[in-house]
């Protein structure tokens, strides 16, 4: 009994390690009933509610199902790399090329854009309503010691922060930066509830505002804060299901899934949340 227990344990730790095991590829929801599951890891166009009406679409025409794997952009690359999704839809376009580069993505696609926008306390402490460039802003919110959100994850919104404080001159730490560890809304909530600046994008800005009441947009429209989303699937007989994968990316970026992305969250907000590819080529590098 002994020895069986012993294996048993050793067979546990085993499959808890395996790649492809992990818990963080867990799907957080799945679209469709089809057998034919495929698995696509993003973040905000997830939370958002995007990710659902495009997957409705595509598996309309394909009798195909979707798990939606909740990541930051970072977190959905390496699970690409890991073999755990066969899909992402990212905003972290150096690591995307590096991925193509070394030859565990492929079709890297544009699929659109937002933006992202500085928000703060509406009596703006640091002043940032003057600042002449997104790392100018930045460089005011440090000198005044005024309370800052960060996401801390490694997700593309943390990447282009580190970046633009880099700019900046500014290593940020002390009391006054707070690492969230979470996703967009959960950190722009709390940033609403500490009177914080916070670099978030224009989509969840859209979605989340009615609730906001100590926070307004402060600075925006440095090319920098341009947020390209492109999407990335397995390479060919990688994954079981890396050809409906293959076919989705193609989706999004036909008129139809287009289309779908240019109108996303006009009924509800009175404005589009995200703007579509032939828009995002101007700011796509």
């Amino acid at each position: 009994m002994r020895y069986f227990k012993f294996h048993l344990i050793t067979l546990f730790c085993l499959l808890v390690l395996m790649p492809g095991a992990s818990t963080a590829a867990e799907c957080r929801a799945t679209y469709g009933d089809s057998g034919h599951v495929f698995r696509l890891a993003t973040g905000s166009p997830g939370e958002l509610g995007l990710l659902e009406e495009l997957a409705d679409a595509f598996n309309a025409e394909r009798n195909t199902a979707m798990c939606w794997v909740k990541a930051g952009s970072g977190k959905s690359l390496k699970l690409l790399q890991n073999k755990e999704v066969d899909a992402v839809m990212v905003h972290a376009p150096a690591a995307e090329k590096k991925a193509v580069a070394d030859g565990w993505a492929v079709k890297r696609s544009l699929i659109g854009s937002n933006e992202f926008y500085i928000v703060g306390p509406k009596n703006d402490p640091a002043g940032i309503a003057s600042a002449t460039s997104a790392a100018d802003a930045y460089g005011k919110i440090a000198r005044t010691g005024s309370n800052f959100l960060s996401r801390g994850d490694n997700s593309g919104t943390n990447k282009k922060e580190r970046r633009i404080w880099k700019t900046a001159g500014v290593t940020p730490g002390g009391d006054w930066y707070i690492i969230t560890k979470d996703f967009m809304m959960a950190t722009l909530k709390k940033a609403n509830q500490v009177n914080g600046y916070f670099m978030t994008d224009s989509s969840t800005w859209v979605a989340g505002k009615k609730d906001l009441n100590n926070l307004k947009v402060l600075f925006r429209g440095d090319p920098v804060l341009i947020n390209t989303y492109h999407g990335l699937c397995q390479p060919a007989n990688a994954t079981p299901a890396q050809p409906q994968a293959a076919a989705f990316i193609d989706f999004i970026g036909s008129e139809k899934g287009q289309a779908l992305i240019r109108n996303y969250g006009k009924p509800l907000y009175g404005e589009a949340m995200y703007n579509d590819a032939e828009y995002a080529k101007k700011y796509d590098h």
